[in-house]
């Protein structure tokens, strides 16, 4: 455990792809590892961005990336993608979009399968962000699949959320509809250089000053045009990220995110962990029997529940 950790804090890029592998595989040894990583972890900015499939995430992940290494920073991007249904893995390879920053020694890329995650990050994600912490990486991006109102799941492991919308793609009465507006601590346009750019800035402007609660918030929500095409705006968001941190760490608000993050990541460990319970004590034959009589209204969910539940041992 000592080698790889040891390796992994001294930045070797070796150990970091080896501990997220193990990670991924949910080996047993990934979690002895993480446990000894935790205390030197803590120190990166957690950057989520998000938004509807098309809006040009990924491209914008690419050119920010770029902009940060100008300002010498060490960054990492976690980029989950949708889960093949036939092999379980990454489907879109974000990877092969930023192959343009893979020689960059500085940068280390992970594209995860979301794996079926309803709010379109992978039940690891947490864990490789930590893992790349603990190797200096900061800040690190997280780039979600794009997937609509689930995609608030993000906020529970970032710090700064960009929610991203592109012109022309009916993206900001969705993102409305869907609730992602609440999430948002900076809102990007992308694609600028297209027609209908202003019309999506003037829009969210107008819906951000109908929001009573966010009139209350010493952050102002910056709405930010960009265009990869034109390569314009990227600098002024790298500035606006970081000076999103410092309204955090200046109001306090940046402890009060860590300790939601926390507590949403010890439930999640905690039902993992009852789910595998689960899986050790009932055997697929018996839940397929299980659901069969559900189904049938031989029985009914609620007694089968806690019958697993006691066999099991939590109480009711």
């Amino acid at each position: 455990m000592q080698n790889i950790v040891e390796r992994l804090l001294n930045g070797d890029r070796r150990a970091l792809a080896r501990m997220v592998t193990l990670i991924e595989n949910e080996a047993p040894q990934a979690r002895r590892y993480l446990a000894e990583l935790h205390q030197h972890a803590g120190h990166a900015h957690i950057v989520g961005v998000t938004g509807a499939p098309g809006a040009g995430k990924s491209t914008l992940v690419t050119r920010l990336v770029r902009e940060l290494r100008k300002r010498e920073r060490k960054v990492g991007v976690v980029a989950v993608d949708p889960t093949s249904p036939f092999t379980g893995g990454a489907l879109l390879g974000d990877r092969i979009r930023m192959m343009e920053l893979a020689g960059d020694p500085n940068v280390f890329i992970r594209s995860m399968a979301s794996r079926g995650s309803l709010g379109g990050l992978a039940a690891s994600t947490r864990d490789v962000v930590r893992a790349m912490d603990a190797a200096g990486y900061n800040p690190i991006i997280i780039e979600t699949v794009g997937t609509g109102q689930a995609e608030v799941e993000v906020m529970r492991a970032a710090q700064t959320v960009l929610v991203v919308i592109a012109p022309g793609m009916g993206d900001d009465i969705q993102a409305i509809k869907a609730g992602i507006l609440e999430i948002a601590d900076i809102f990007v346009v992308s694609k600028a250089d297209k027609p209908g750019a202003d019309q999506t800035v003037a829009e969210l402007a107008m819906t951000l000053s109908l929001d009573p609660n966010r009139r209350k918030l010493a952050w102002r929500i910056p709405i930010l045009k960009t265009s990869a095409l034109k390569d314009q705006g990227v600098g002024q968001l790298a500035d606006a990220i970081e000076q999103h941190r410092q309204s955090l760490v200046e109001t306090g608000m940046l402890e009060h995110r860590a300790q939601r993050q926390v507590r949403n990541e010890l439930q999640v460990l905690v039902m993992h962990a009852v789910m595998n319970a689960l899986k050790a004590e009932v055997s697929e034959e018996e839940w397929d029997t299980l659901i069969a009589d559900i189904a049938k209204r031989d029985r009914d969910p609620y007694s089968v529940a806690s019958e697993l539940q006691t066999r099991i041992g939590l109480k009711e």
